[in-house]
C-alpha cells in the first residue's frame, strides 16, 4: 500500500507495527514513535499518479513537450484530428465521404497482427502433421519464424502507439514543420500534462471528454446558439468543441494553473469557433462552495453581469469524466442542484463517464466503487421530492457516430439529465 509516496512490504509494515507496540509498552517512550505509528495507520495516496489512455495511445509526432508550468510539470501539444472538419460540418458533408479517412487514421498494430496470422496460415505443416509440434513428453513446441525487416518496422510500429517519444521543442519552433496544421479546421490542439498525481488529472484529456465531443457534432443543430456551462472542464477540449455550435459557453473547473492552459487551448482553437461566431469564457467554479466567486482581484472570478447571464440563458449544462471521487461526485450533484434551481429555465444535463474496473481487497473481487455511488447518486436525485425540481435521467444510445480519433471502449457512458421547474 503506498503511503507518502513509497511502497510498503506488508511483512516490513507488520514487523514496524510489532515494534511501535513494543515501544509503547517502555516507560521511556519516545514522541517520534507515536508520530510514525500514526502514519502508519493512516495511509494517504499523495504520491499516486495515472496517466490517462488519450495520451498513452497517442503518436509520438504529435506528442510533444514545450514548456513547465507554474509548478513545474511538463507540458505536452498534442494534435487531436477531427474525422470531420468544422467546414464539412457546416456543409452537411455525409458521413460515408468521410469513411476512408477515418479507416487510414484509425490504423493500429491490429492489421500488423492481422497480416502475421494470414502468413502463417500460407506455411505448411510437414509430413508428421500435428505430432511434430511435440515434445518427447507431449508439450507443445512453438518455432519462432526468423525476424525480418518487417517484423522490425512492426514492433517500431506498435512501440510508436503504446510508448510516445518525447520530443523538446521551443515553444517558438514546436511544430515549424506542421505549420500548415496550425489554421487546419480538422485539427484540436491541446496543451496537457501527463502523468499526473490525482488531483491533477483535469490536467490530461480523458476518453469521455471525446464521447461528449461526439455526441456534441453528432447533435449539433440541437446545442445550435445555445448558452453552455460545463463543469470540471480541465483542458477545455469539450468546451471548444461545444464551442462550434454554440453561442457561448462557460468552461469552468478550479486551480488557476489549470484555468490558464484552459484558457491557453480556447486560444489555440480561436480558428475553430470563428465560423460560428461561438464564444467560450474560462472562469473559477468550485464545487465545494456554495457561491460563485465574484473576487474582482482574484483571476478567473466572475463579474455580477456574466453571473446574470448564465442563470438568464443557460440551457445545458455538461460535465466529462469527473465520477473518480465520492466526495467530488457528491459536491457536484450539490452543485447541479443548487444551479439548476436557481436557472430561470429547465435545461438539460449531459454527464459523460468512464466505469473503471479496480480489484479491491476489501470484496476480493472486481469492482467499479466510483461508479456505484455515481449511479446511487444519481437515483437519489431522481427521487428528490422538494416540490421545486423534478430531474428525469436516461442513458443514451452510443450508436452516433465518432468524429475523433480514440477508442470507444464498452466502459463508456453517456447520461442525460431533464431538470424542470415544478413551480
Amino acid at each position: 500500500m503506498p503511503v507518502r509516496g513509497r511502497e510498503w512490504n506488508p511483512c516490513v509494515a507488520a514487523l514496524l507495527k510489532e515494534l511501535f507496540e513494543r515501544c509503547r509498552c517502555s516507560s521511556h517512550q519516545h514522541p517520534v514513535v507515536d508520530f510514525m505509528e500514526k502514519e502508519m495507520d493512516n495511509p494517504t495516496f499523495r504520491s499516486d499518479t495515472v496517466l490517462s489512455d488519450v495520451h498513452l495511445h497517442c503518436p509520438s509526432k504529435r506528442h510533444l513537450m514545450v514548456r513547465l508550468n507554474a509548478v513545474g510539470q511538463p507540458v505536452f501539444l498534442s494534435y487531436f484530428k477531427l474525422l470531420w472538419s468544422t467546414e464539412d460540418l457546416a456543409s452537411g458533408k455525409h458521413v460515408g465521404e468521410i469513411t476512408t479517412g477515418r479507416e487510414h487514421q484509425c490504423r493500429s498494430g491490429d492489421e500488423l497482427c492481422d497480416k502475421d496470422r494470414s502468413n502463417i496460415k500460407k506455411g505448411e505443416l510437414n509430413s508428421e502433421g500435428v505430432e511434430a509440434l511435440l515434445d518427447d513428453d507431449g508439450d507443445l513446441e512453438v518455432v519462432r519464424r526468423p525476424r525480418s525487416a518487417s517484423d522490425l518496422q512492426a514492433e517500431d510500429l506498435l512501440r510508436d502507439i503504446v510508448c510516445p517519444v518525447i520530443l523538446m521543442k521551443g515553444k517558438e519552433d514546436a511544430f515549424e514543420d506542421e505549420e500548415q496544421e496550425c489554421t487546419r479546421s480538422d485539427v484540436v490542439k491541446i496543451e496537457h500534462t501527463m502523468a499526473t498525481p490525482l488531483e491533477d488529472v483535469g490536467k490530461q484529456v480523458w476518453r469521455a471528454a471525446f464521447l461528449l465531443a461526439d455526441y456534441i457534432l453528432f447533435q449539433r443543430d440541437t446545442f445550435r446558439c445555445c448558452s453552455v456551462l460545463e463543469l470540471g472542464g480541465g483542458t477545455g477540449i469539450t468546451s471548444i468543441i461545444m464551442g462550434t455550435v454554440a453561442r457561448r459557453v462557460y468552461c469552468t473547473d478550479v486551480g488557476e494553473d489549470l484555468l490558464a492552459m484552459c484558457e491557453q487551448n480556447v486560444a489555440l482553437n480561436k480558428h475553430l469557433m470563428e465560423p460560428g461566431g461561438g464564444e467560450i469564457k474560462v472562469k473559477e467554479l468550485d464545487w465545494l462552495k456554495d457561491e460563485f466567486c465574484t473576487d474582482p482581484e482574484a483571476p478567473y472570478s466572475w463579474s455580477e453581469e456574466e453571473i446574470a447571464d448564465l442563470l438568464d440563458r443557460c440551457s445545458v449544462i455538461m460535465a466529462a469524466d469527473v465520477f473518480y471521487d465520492d466526495d467530488l461526485t457528491d459536491a457536484l450533484f450539490r452543485t447541479l442542484y443548487r444551479i439548476t434551481h436557481n436557472l430561470r429555465n429547465s435545461c438539460t444535463v449531459y454527464l459523460a463517464l468512464e466505469k473503471r474496473l479496480n480489484f479491491t481487497l476489501r470484496h476480493m473481487d472486481v469492482t467499479c466503487e466510483a461508479y456505484s455511488h455515481f449511479r446511487n447518486t444519481l437515483n437519489d436525485l431522481e427521487n428528490l421530492q422538494d416540490g421545486k425540481m423534478k430531474y428525469t435521467a436516461e442513458p443514451i444510445k452510443l450508436d452516433f457516430c465518432q468524429f475523433l480519433v480514440y477508442e470507444r471502449i464498452e466502459q463508456l457512458e453517456l447520461w442525460k439529465i431533464m431538470a424542470e421547474h415544478l413551480t
